[in-house]
């Protein structure tokens, strides 16, 4: 079933001792605000997070991925789209009315809607060798940032080899790490878009999933430890209507002998949702459903009273219907 309600993310995880997201034009080297001391993600990353879930344990088949040829070499932009164009289909095109480019354009864009999800969710540009196809994503996330300050640590070490050939000793390293960051993503699905890609709810359930199970399994040596912590979504009656910047009614609290950039662990802070909420009670009329999933070591607060680990009581009171991710 086809996207017709505007829907709002948000999604929390954390990571300890690791780097969420290193900036290759600065050493690799964990992205930061200088102004706020605060950690950046893009969102180019955690699209990555989804697309390699759903290919890697979902089975869907995915248009952005680096493919190579047998001589190593990578394939560029014109091949990865001509791969969804047969010669079959190709020369009946052509001996339709419609002609060369424009037919070949009317093909990829059928086919790669038809089979890639992330095409249908995030959209894309695909050069041809005449002109482009370009889908606008219904689904699109702003950077996201950490909610408290967090420390930039250097860590030294040294390699497994040789500097160089007749060498007695190692080469030495150094790499950078964040000891605790708290990732808030916002985003969201509209509506309109969700139309000119196909998007089913379908879909948008899969990237909830690659967005919690995703950023659980994305197991590499930078990345290790990282863990969802929160997700919610709020589905909208109203059309062309969302509340916007839930990311900033969401906010850090750590007990008084606690600086932010001296959190350690989750076990360390609440998540103070009281903005959070009072923005949906304001717009409850609005709201069809909110869903959400917490892990159960992430404390809620609101006004001051512990929520403890159950924000969908909270929800409820508000007379919202709430519901949680149910499948993953």
């Amino acid at each position: 079933m086809q996207l017709t309600n505007r829907t709002e993310i948000l999604f929390c995880y954390d990571i300890k001792d690791n780097n969420p997201n290193g900036d290759p034009l600065d050493g690799n080297k964990p992205r930061i605000d200088e102004a706020t001391d605060t950690n950046i993600v893009t969102d180019v990353r955690l699209k990555r997070t989804v697309r390699d879930y759903l290919r890697d344990f979902k089975g869907q088949k995915i248009l952005i991925e680096r493919i190579e040829h047998e001589d190593g070499s990578l394939q560029t932009g014109i091949e990865r789209a001509m791969n969804f164009v047969t010669p079959q289909e190709e020369t009946a095109e052509k001996k339709s009315k419609k002609e060369g480019v424009r037919a070949t354009e009317d093909i990829v864009r059928k086919n790669v809607l038809a089979s890639c999800i992330d095409a249908r969710l995030f959209g894309c540009t695909l050069p041809l060798d005449s002109g482009s196809v370009t889908f606008t994503g219904p689904v699109q996330f702003r950077m996201g940032r950490s909610l408290n300050k967090v420390e930039l640590v250097r860590i030294k070490g040294t390699g497994a080899f040789a500097s160089k050939a007749g060498a007695d000793q190692n080469t030495f390293r150094e790499e950078y790490i964040l000891p605790y960051s708290f990732i808030a993503f916002y985003g969201l699905a509209n509506e309109n878009a969700a139309k000119d890609t196909n998007l089913t709810i379908e879909d948008l359930g899969l990237l909830y999933d690659g967005l919690w199970n995703g950023t659980k399994n994305l197991i590499s040596r930078s990345k290790i430890g990282q863990t969802p912590r929160f997700l919610l979504a709020v589905t909208y009656k109203e059309h062309d209507y969302h509340i916007g910047d839930l990311d900033k009614a969401i906010a850090l609290k750590t007990g008084a002998d606690l600086k932010e950039e001296q959190v350690r662990d989750v076990s360390d802070l609440t998540l103070d949702v009281s903005e959070l909420l009072d923005l949906l009670k304001q717009k409850a009329e609005k709201i069809l459903n909110v869903t959400v999933k917490a892990d159960s070591r992430l404390h809620f607060s609101a006004n001051g009273n512990d929520l403890g680990n159950d924000i969908s009581a909270a929800l409820r009171n508000l007379g919202l219907t709430a519901a949680s991710f149910e499948g993953f």
